[in-house]
């Protein structure tokens, strides 16, 4: 890597030199087609679904415009592996983290983008004491994914999502799905990711401070097992549980074979997200297929709002390892996301994304995010809570996991979560 450094400065100091002596620069708005000739940047992905469509683009992109391009990729959790990078003093010059993880670095790490014109075209770029750092990647959102072939063909019924609002009205649908032959209509991922950060995070995210939500569980003045919010929740969360085709080992049970039988119609219903149209996608899937909101008794309107928004941000990367020529690079690079006509296509057709740019007009690829598009321009998207601690997906999802089991009861479950919040603390925002 200090190599490479060592080679691009060299390449830019050249550049510079070549101008210097009259070589005609790019013409005025056609910067962004030659300013990174000859510069090398570094991409982190942390969003594996689509890595081999990061690749490929990579290598397209140098092709077509003379920038060295290589994509990395890494299982480890995105705040060990940047502060890897970091201590080693080898930054990507742009990183794909988390909301939350913007917060983190934000202030130390990563460029000020408040002058990029794609800033103007989105309502979900990260802002921090007036700096614009964090550039969304995507729109993703969570809920209950349906296959309404499966429904129909179990019922004899078209599905009408929208009027599945309370957990009554979901039993309902399940139990005429049941009655209609099909002996377990939903699956339960088991992952923690899925249970503690996805399903759990709903019972702070659908109220309306999320902030004094977690500040009451820590401080005893909110009594989880009690709470509406939660009950509501876990009384639908109960639904898919005790339908589950997998009920019996629901701890063993492999997320590409939950997926693989919503996909062929064997179950009809899943919690979760678009994202997982990138496991669906490889099997032999039915047509109609779509997400609605997880339906609850909270009477707050949430049950019609699916819960998300930005979701996986680009930051670029302002230490001095890092070039001007690299930076400008970078930022090319993000502008070409947004305004050509390449940039868009790989987001919304190679890599299946919701692209969260509002001049981006193509049509989505797949049924589970044209849910998610509907949702998100009719404004019916409940906002991501972005500042849990790095581990509380795990523990809490390990809690979850033993509710799935059976191991414990609701209040036990309760009792975990309230445990786990007597010493963690939300992130900085």
């Amino acid at each position: 890597m200090k190599k490479r450094i060592l080679a691009t400065l060299l390449s830019a100091l050249l550049i510079l030199s070549l101008a210097a002596c009259g070589g005609g620069g790019a013409a005025e708005g056609g910067e962004s087609e030659a300013s990174g000739e000859g510069v090398a940047i570094t991409i982190f992905n942390s969003k594996m679904e689509i890595q081999s469509q990061m690749e490929e683009m990579a290598a397209e992109y140098s092709e077509a415009k003379g920038v060295e391009v290589e994509v990395y990729y890494s299982s480890d959790t995105v705040a060990a592996h940047l502060s890897t990078r970091y201590a080693s003093n080898e930054p990507y010059t742009i990183s794909m983290v988390d909301a939350k993880d913007i917060y983190a670095l934000a202030a130390e790490h990563a460029l000020d983008l408040s002058d990029q014109d794609w800033v103007k075209d989105t309502t979900q770029a990260i802002a921090i004491d007036g700096k614009t750092y964090g550039f969304p990647v995507c729109v993703e959102a969570r809920g209950i994914i349906y296959n309404a072939d499966a429904i129909k063909n179990a019922t004899g019924s078209d599905f009408d999502p929208a009027s599945i609002k309370t957990t009554e009205d979901f039993q309902a649908i399940v139990d005429a799905c049941k009655a209609g032959g099909m002996e377990f209509p939903t699956g339960v991922m088991k992952e923690d990711w899925s249970l503690g950060a996805h399903f759990l995070c709903e019972t702070y995210e659908q109220q309306e401070d999320p902030d004094a939500v977690i500040a009451g569980i820590k401080d005893g003045s909110l009594v989880l097992a009690d709470d509406a919010k939660f009950n509501a929740l876990m009384d639908t969360f109960d639904v898919l549980k005790d339908n589950n085709y997998a009920k019996d080992a629901a701890i063993s049970a492999e997320r590409e074979v939950t997926e693989q039988k919503l996909a062929e119609g064997e179950i009809a219903f899943m919690f979760g997200g678009n994202w997982d149209w990138s496991v669906i996608n490889a099997y032999d899937y039915t047509e109609n297929m779509g997400m609605m909101p997880v339906p609850n008794d909270s009477n707050d309107g949430t049950n019609e709002k699916l819960v998300g928004g930005g979701s996986k941000y680009f930051f670029i990367d302002s230490s001095d390892t890092t070039t001007d020529a690299q930076k400008q690079a970078a930022k090319d690079f993000l502008n070409w996301l947004v305004y050509e006509e390449d940039g868009q296509d790989f987001l919304v057709n190679k890599c299946a994304l919701v692209p969260a740019f509002s001049n981006i007009t193509l049509d989505v690829a797949d049924p589970l995010s044209a849910s998610v598009k509907s949702y998100s321009d009719s404004g019916a998207l409940i906002p991501n809570y972005n500042y849990l601690p790095d581990d509380h997906y795990a523990k809490c999802g390990a809690s979850f996991q033993k509710y799935l089991a059976g191991e414990i009861d609701r209040a036990g479950f309760a009792q975990e979560v309230t445990d786990y919040w007597a010493t963690a603390e939300v992130g900085a925002h």
